[in-house]
């Protein structure tokens, strides 16, 4: 069978243009799974990143859940139209268009960190060379802020920043906008129909392997002090295990934004239309019974590639209503939006809630996410691929298997509910654990001749396991130094702290949670529900593919993506960042107002955590059961009108206007 020559390839440069790089699909697939790898890669190194940008300019967790989604609005208003228009465009330039668009958002997300001055943290930090203590003084004063100084960081701390985040978040998403409708189908149009599950398998685990590498980029990064390029190394008092230290954040998005532009070069050197891969029978192949009857059975559709400008227009709404109305798709693509919820708040969150919840760093946090659960979901995705390829599985068996491995997930997330660590008894200005009150109560009076800084934050740990929010709030009139290596030692003559001598001292830093042995368990579980939810995605892009017409796989790609971005990456990173924030104790303080959050109720923040997670995977699999039923029952008409002795199977392949047939009998039935 001899496969289609692009319009651009004359008849006597056949030769060369089959050896031409530019003129293979499979090339095609690598050169956009750099793109897809280094758009995430971006997006993913915000994720990584999202609790330290909260901590070094005061925001909240509902507040950086709306900068990470503010993407989303500037792909939401260009998706549908852009992915309806993708036949009558040169796809791969407008993909290149969009990755460049992607690479100045990223440039855009560092200049904060140069237009805003060095990093202030607690300065009542303990530290002889700067001659300020935050210890007991008897006869001292507290020390208060001046409304004006603070009214300026607060410009400069919400409005200056939030404004160039939302900027590169809003480029980032209309740099988006081609990518991934145009990719898929592009491949989809010239591979053939056993290869494009695979491709589309490897396309995207091949993305998902750029949150992998940003969050192991934002582990490296983090480590550096966030002013290395202001202050000299040896200067910098405190360390990565301090609650706050403030990691080097903004260097990964120069070296991100760097990656997508490089990314977008060769793909720019793909033609309009490509050379179609030639679909290679054999004997084994064309003996096996093909189940797929909904798919043969269906009649050609119609081509509007002929039509006007304005008739195409105007042919939007009724294909609109069409996709719409079809009930695998709509389904499907609900599916998708309920699991992708859940996937925006593990890849937004997820570092964040094992720091919080397991008493890790934020490097380690960002180590575990890139190296376990990003890699488990990537592997899911190609599993997902290379099983669709070899079994040849049909819609029905698609919906079967993606139900399937979301039931499985859901039985393996439920005792993750119950797996974590208990609330760390912390004492600070206006809190007390519950069952401690007669304990806050001397703590209170043992300290009430110190004039503690209302703002103070330099978190110590007790002799008697209990953490402070400051040295002075524990009475600690004394401080241990190391002047070689410009660092506290230790808080000693704590009159809250039971005892004398040692046991009346305190180490600087948090006490942590003590259970830490469960962040294994926890890890493993996760990765496994990660590589089960991913193995569906392959899958149900077909399903979406399969269950259209040829001419609108587009615009379904880009409703699916539209609804994924408008009723998941949108509203959940929001929706997650309230509900981390509704179980904060204790919020830092400035300027009378709320930033970010210091301690969290350990218990509450998983039960709502990872029961919302939870709630959205129940939801995608009543999705995926339903698809099932539905096209049990379509198979089962398809079988009825179609008889399977007489079925002629059709090839198709274009060159020009010229179509070519290859009539096959099926000898078996289902």
């Amino acid at each position: 069978m001899e496969a289609s020559i692009p319009k651009n390839c004359a008849t006597q440069e056949r030769k060369a243009c089959s050896k031409n790089p530019f003129s293979s699909i499979k090339f095609f697939v690598c050169c956009h799974g750099f793109i897809q790898l280094s758009d995430y890669l971006v997006s993913g190194y915000l994720k990584s990143s999202i609790s330290t940008i909260e901590k070094r300019f005061g925001l909240s967790s509902e507040m950086s859940g709306l900068v990470t989604s503010f993407n989303e609005i500037g792909n939401v208003t260009l998706i549908v139209f852009v992915s309806y228009f993708g036949s009558r465009v040169h796809r791969p330039r407008m993909i290149g268009c969009g990755a460049l668009l992607i690479c100045m958002g990223g440039f855009i997300m560092s200049l904060p960190h140069f237009m805003v001055g060095p990093y202030e943290y607690d300065q009542s930090i303990a530290s002889v060379s700067r001659n300020l203590t935050d210890i007991c003084h008897l006869n001292g004063t507290s020390r208060v802020l001046n409304n004006s100084i603070c009214t300026t960081q607060s410009v400069k701390g919400t409005t200056y920043v939030i404004s160039f985040f939302f900027i590169g978040q809003f480029l980032f998403g209309l740099g988006e906008v081609p990518i991934q409708p145009f990719g898929i189908s592009y491949i989809d149009d010239f591979a053939t129909k056993r290869n494009s599950p695979l491709y589309i398998g490897i396309l995207t685990a091949v993305g998902f392997m750029g949150p992998g590498f940003a969050f192991m980029l934002g582990s490296a990064m983090l480590s550096y002090y966030v002013d290395i390029d202001k202050i000299p190394e040896a200067n910098v008092v405190l360390t990565p295990k301090d609650p706050r230290w403030v990691g080097a954040w903004w260097m990964g998005f120069l070296v991100t934004a760097s990656v997508v532009g490089l990314s977008a070069l060769p793909i720019f050197f793909f033609p309009r239309e490509m050379q179609k891969e030639e679909e290679k029978l054999d004997k084994e192949t064309d003996d096996k019974p093909r189940t797929d009857l909904i798919s043969e059975c269906k009649s050609n559709p119609k081509t509007y590639q002929y039509l006007s400008l304005m008739g195409f227009i105007k042919l939007f709404p009724k294909v609109l209503v069409k996709i719409l109305k079809n009930p695998v798709c709509l389904l499907v693509i609900l599916a998708q939006v309920t699991l992708s919820a859940m996937v925006s708040g593990v890849m937004v969150f997820m570092a964040k809630y094992m720091e919080k919840q397991f008493s890790i760093t934020v490097s380690m946090a960002n180590l575990i996410m890139g190296t376990t659960l990003m890699p488990a979901a990537m592997m899911g995705i190609f599993v997902g691929g290379a099983i669709m390829k070899n079994f040849q599985m049909s819609l029905k068996q698609c919906g079967a298997m993606c139900a399937v491995a979301l039931s499985v997930c859901i039985a393996i997330c439920l005792p993750t509910i119950l797996l974590g660590c208990p609330t760390p008894t912390f004492f600070a200005p206006g809190h007390v654990p519950v069952g401690s009150e007669e304990v806050g109560q001397n703590i209170s009076k043992c300290n009430s001749k110190c004039h503690c800084s209302d703002t103070a934050y330099n978190p110590i740990c007790g002799y008697d396991g209990i953490e402070y929010i400051s040295p002075c709030y524990a009475g600690c009139e004394d401080v241990s130094y190391n002047f070689r290596e410009n660092k506290v030692l230790n808080y000693t003559q704590c009159s809250c702290i039971p005892g004398s001598g040692r046991e009346g001292s305190a180490q600087p830093g948090s006490c942590g949670s003590g259970c830490s042995h469960l962040l294994v368990p926890f890890v493993v579980m996760s990765c496994i529900v990660a590589f089960l939810a991913s193995s569906t995605q392959t899958p149900s892009f077909i399903l979406i593919l399969r269950s259209v017409d040829q001419e609108h796989k587009s615009l379904a790609i880009g409703i699916q993506s539209m609804l994924l971005r408008v009723f998941a990456f949108l509203p959940c990173p929001i929706l997650y960042g309230s509900v981390i924030d509704s179980t904060c104790l204790l919020w830092e303080r400035e300027c009378d107002n709320n930033t970010s959050c210091q301690y969290y109720d350990n218990t509450l923040l998983r039960k709502r955590y990872m029961g919302l997670q939870l709630v959205f995977e129940v939801a995608s699999c009543v999705c995926f059961f339903l698809v099932f039923l539905i096209l049990r029952n379509q198979e089962k008409r398809a079988l009825n009108k179609c008889n399977p002795e007489n079925l002629n199977l059709t090839t198709m392949v274009e060159n020009g206007q010229v179509l070519q047939k290859n009539m096959l009998i099926m000898s078996t039935t289902l």
